[in-house]
């Protein structure tokens, strides 16, 4: 960051008064310039055996599935940006059951929040971000090709919860950078 979102001036690097980090601040106006974490919400959409995925039409990871999720907006709820965006990528309505899983990837600055979701019947369709969408089951999933490790590590603790009959809530970290 160089210049202030308040009132253009340069931007410097300093620890402010109470705080215990670098931030931006300006010089002038005083403005502080917090950066947070993105938040990434998204839906794990079920039809009897299946599971929804989209093969992505956008970078990173163009041509690898993953499940229908993105960058929350401002003045959303985390469901209702996991709806948008699995209306958005998909063109499939869910009705969301529960928070499925939390993953954080402090290394990027992010933080993943899938939920299950019923798919509330089989109108969807690719949307602007997606190659294809399709229904897979476990033995379908084209495990080679899942775009995101927060992906992978969640459709995989779905069917091990699936085995055992008894689904919870997971959360983790993911200190890997690449995939």
């Amino acid at each position: 960051m160089k210049f202030c979102s308040e009132c253009g001036s340069l931007v410097s690097q300093l620890i402010p008064t109470g705080d215990n980090r670098l931030r931006f601040v300006c010089a002038d106006c005083q403005t502080i310039h917090y950066q947070n974490p993105k938040m990434v919400v998204g839906c794990l959409p079920e039809w009897e055996d299946k599971v929804l995925l989209c093969k992505r039409a956008i970078e990173p990871q163009y041509g690898k599935w993953t499940l229908p999720a993105g960058f929350m907006e401002n003045g959303e709820s985390t469901q209702q940006g996991a709806l948008r965006e699995t209306l958005e990528e998909a063109g499939a309505r869910v009705e969301i059951s529960h928070l499925f899983t939390l993953y954080n990837l402090p290394y990027i600055s992010q933080v993943y929040l899938m939920f299950r979701a019923r798919l509330l019947d089989l109108d969807f369709a690719a949307g602007e971000e997606s190659l294809e969408v399709a229904l897979f089951t476990e033995e379908e999933i084209p495990w080679d090709e899942i775009a995101f490790l927060t992906i992978e590590k969640t459709l995989r603790q779905y069917f091990e919860d699936r085995r055992k009959g008894e689904f919870e809530f997971h959360v983790g970290d993911i200190e890997r950078r690449n995939r």
